[in-house]
């Protein structure tokens, strides 16, 4: 007999032993100790009894629940649930009908579940945990048109100052609801009266926002919004809806929200956290910025907003301003208790400082933040930025060797310091020892598609173009889906300004599998360029560099403009790209092969 078997007998045994007259056993200090088993919690049925004499549990009961409890215990949950419900419909213990319920539902029977959970809420009709268990057990079962009534039960059962919390919460109970429509109209049709009322029409018409965006419907979302505001202009729910439907074509949407802004009395700091989150997604970078300005003006402890700040402000090239920023967070967080969130927040400001550091030709400081990532999930990432400066300070063997050092902590992390080692030396220009060592990795993983392609980028180091080009036919046999692939050969082929119709057939076919990718939109531009068409290269290596600014983007477009007499424009766009990379080899080899000088 279990030890857990032996905590609900003596859980059972204490509740019965005063209402029989009986005895209790005496129970092991080491079992009553442990007497955790939700039967046990039996015990709060005899509090019941005076009020309710049917409730006492006698013999019979006691062993029909002891039956029904190692049944359970033994796996088989369907008698179990079939005589502790029969106990419960006996006793009107809420408990009991709550474990019956509980055993359903751990067995997947949810049926037998919603049965349980049914005849609980008949016979406590005014029991809130009945009522909720009742309407997740019909959710879970997809049963959203029955659901209403005991939603309405579950709301109307919520003490007055608790509705708004529980209006809130419908939204994430319907969920998994299959058809949104139908549960957005459900809830709005069932809880009609709460639009209304003074303190639940806001939370009321922000969870019907929250429906309606979950059924598609973003115009009726921004009606909840707007309605929800109007009834409490202080209301968060209203807005967080708002936030979620900012988009250029429903400018109303930000209106509402810089309306909250400006008559909330404070606005919290999450939502305008949000709001700086809503503007950098959309690259609206001096918008961004004045908001977090105001953010931390308001409540300057706000540990993430400084640490966003710092991240804007380096991408903004404000490294000295950026740097100050995120040791005011590294100050903040660190007063913190400690959590997941901070410790990738600290790591993340931790790699900037360090990137900062760098810039600076600051190496030693550059390793000092380094050295203080302890986040496992990153610490071989720090490692490898580690072993980098060790290399720009000619010890590239001791950055080797730290790489080798490091714990393999999980499955895995022997491939990831293989990869990081092949990294590090072709940083260096050292192609041959990695081609090796890719080679040698091979061996045993013949058919690993990371690994060959990496040689075969390798292989075109070393201008072994037709090893290459076997390398990534062999990828492209192993995984026809492989996109950087077709990407790779095309542009290898249009670089060389050789057999050009393959190229593009090779890229286009990278566009199919990966459209959005703004380095295949690259290739593609670079083809075009190639094949004479300057018009839609220029178009397609423009979007591509709004895309993504990247040196390499960078040196295509300045040479399309270039070629276009846009001299001016190409000068512009080459001193974008030395500011992202200096040293990019793209960019350099251009401007030296076209003799500019910027």
């Amino acid at each position: 007999m279990t030890k857990q078997l032996l905590c609900t007998l003596a859980g059972l045994w204490l509740t019965l032993a005063p209402v029989a007259g009986q005895t209790a056993p005496a129970v092991p200090t080491s079992v009553k100790s442990t007497a955790t088993s939700p039967a046990a919690t039996l015990q709060e049925h005899q509090a019941n009894a005076n009020e309710n004499p049917t409730s006492a549990l006698n013999a019979q009961l006691f062993y029909q629940l002891l039956i029904g409890e190692i049944s359970a215990n033994a796996g088989e949950p369907a008698p179990a649930v079939s005589l502790i419900l029969d106990a419960a419909e006996k006793t009107k213990d809420s408990q009991l009908y709550q474990r019956a319920t509980e055993l359903a539902l751990q067995s997947r029977s949810g049926e037998a579940a919603l049965q349980a959970a049914r005849a609980w809420k008949k016979a406590h009709p005014t029991s809130i945990e009945a009522s909720r268990y009742t309407l997740q057990i019909l959710l879970a079962l997809n049963r959203v048109t029955d659901s209403a009534e005991a939603l309405k039960s579950l709301i109307e059962l919520t003490p007055v100052v608790e509705r708004p919390q529980t209006l809130a919460a419908v939204p994430r109970l319907y969920a998994r609801a299959g058809d949104k429509k139908l549960a957005a109209t459900l809830v709005e049709q069932t809880l009609a009266p709460y639009f209304t009322q003074p303190g639940t029409a806001a939370p009321a018409w922000a969870m019907a926002g929250r429906l309606r965006l979950a059924a598609g419907d973003l115009a009726g979302a921004m009606e909840a919004a707007r309605r929800g505001h109007a009834a409490d202009a202080q209301a968060e729910g209203p807005i967080i809806v708002a936030l979620d439907l900012i988009d250029p074509k429903r400018p109303q949407a930000e209106a509402l929200v810089q309306q909250y802004f400006a008559t909330a009395t404070p606005p919290a700091p999450e939502l305008r956290m949000a709001y700086v989150r809503s503007l950098l997604g959309t690259e609206r970078y001096a918008n961004a910025l004045a908001q977090l300005k105001i953010l931390l003006q308001e409540k300057p402890d706000f540990a993430q907003g400084w640490l966003v700040l710092g991240s804007l402000q380096l991408q903004l090239n404000q490294a000295a301003t950026a740097e100050n920023s995120l040791k005011r967070y590294i100050d903040l967080a660190e007063q913190q208790t400690p959590g997941d969130e901070s410790s990738r927040g600290l790591t993340q400001a931790f790699f900037t400082l360090a990137q900062i550091a760098e810039k600076r030709k600051d190496l030693a400081g550059a390793d000092a933040w380094l050295k203080r990532i302890e986040n496992p999930e990153m610490l071989m990432q720090a490692q490898m930025r580690r072993a980098s400066l060790m290399g720009q300070q000619g010890k590239l063997q001791d950055g080797l060797q730290l790489i080798r050092d490091m714990p393999e902590l999980k499955e895995g992390d022997q491939r990831s310091k293989l990869l990081a080692e092949v990294a590090l030396l072709k940083e260096f220009k050292q192609y041959l020892p990695a081609y090796e060592l890719i080679d040698q990795a091979i061996t045993q993983s013949p058919n690993d598609i990371e690994l060959i392609y990496e040689q075969a980028m390798t292989a075109e180091k070393l201008d072994r173009l037709d090893t290459m080009e076997q390398l990534l036919r062999r990828v492209i046999s192993l995984k026809p889906d492989y996109h950087a692939a077709y990407n790779a050969l095309g542009y290898s082929l249009a670089d060389r300004n050789v057999r050009l119709t393959e190229a593009k057939e090779l890229i286009q076919k990278a566009v199919a599998f990966a459209p959005n990718d703004p380095f295949i939109q690259d290739s593609l531009g670079w083809v075009e360029f190639r094949l004479g068409q300057q018009a839609e290269a220029l178009r397609l290596l423009d979007a591509a560099f709004k895309a993504k600014p990247d040196a390499e983007i960078a040196a295509h477009l300045g040479e399309v403009l270039w070629s276009m007499g846009q001299r001016e424009a190409a000068h512009v766009i080459w001193k974008e790209g030395q500011q992202l990379n200096m040293e990019n080899e793209t960019l350099r080899e251009t401007l030296k092969r076209l003799h500019i000088k910027l």
